[in-house]
C-alpha cells in the first residue's frame, strides 16, 4: 500500500521544478513537476519525493487530523510542528 502525504509548500525553485514543503517540523524538497501552478501556502500531495496533486486545505487539515489520530505524526500544529513525518 502506497501512502501520500499532505504537505504546505513553503518555497518554490520554477527554474528545478521543485518546491520546499513542510510536515511536522520536516522540510522536504520535491519535484513539483507533475502539478500545475504551485503557489507558497498550498497544499500538496506527497509521494517519494513527488507531488502528486494539490488538496485544499480544509482537506490537508482533515486527512492531517486522521494520522494524529492513528498516531502516525504528532499532534499539533501539523504543517510546521516538530516531528519526523516526511523523513
Amino acid at each position: 500500500m502506497c501512502l501520500a502525504l499532505p504537505a504546505k509548500v513553503i518555497a518554490i525553485d520554477e527554474a528545478s521544478e521543485t518546491a520546499t514543503v513542510a510536515l511536522s517540523g520536516v522540510r522536504k524538497r520535491v519535484s513539483i513537476a507533475l502539478v500545475d501552478s504551485v503557489a507558497l501556502g498550498d497544499y500538496l500531495l506527497i509521494h517519494v519525493g513527488h507531488a502528486l496533486n494539490k488538496i485544499s486545505a480544509e482537506e490537508a487539515e482533515r486527512t492531517l487530523a486522521l494520522m494524529v489520530e492513528a498516531g502516525l505524526i504528532p499532534a499539533g500544529d501539523e504543517a510546521a510542528g516538530e516531528g519526523s513525518a516526511l523523513a
